[in-house]
């Protein structure tokens, strides 16, 4: 993947607390998927990973003399919400099977010959 291993198992941590995921220990173990691709949505995934809101207020208090800046947060608010709601809706319509099939006809269509283990079960 490289990246480093920390990261890994940072991502691993969250998939497996949202019970995306399941986790076993000892030779021959690893992590896989707590149930098929086709029902795993991006957004749930989205929702495991990203600690942080994709949009944020800024972290200063704006000038209250400002015209715009004394008034814009609860727009801005608004805005973010909106814009969040409409991603999480986006991802929600794709599956990590539908991601698999893309992924193996980009490589196809790349003439990519490295061999391809998909994450089903």
């Amino acid at each position: 993947m490289n990246t480093n291993p920390v990261v890994i198992r940072r991502l691993l941590l969250a998939l497996q607390s949202a019970k995306l995921v399941e986790t076993r220990k000892g030779a021959g173990s690893g992590s896989r998927l707590s149930r098929s691709p086709a029902r795993i949505h991006l957004a749930e995934v989205y929702r495991a990973v990203e600690a942080a809101e994709p949009f944020t207020m800024p972290r200063e208090k704006p000038n209250a003399a400002c015209p715009v800046g004394h008034c814009i947060q609860k727009t801005l608010l608004a805005v973010f919400t909106s814009a969040e709601a409409a991603l999480e809706r986006e991802l929600a319509k794709t599956n990590l099977a539908e991601i698999l099939a893309r992924v193996k006809a980009d490589c196809a269509e790349a003439g990519d010959k490295q061999v391809f283990m998909p994450l089903e079960m």
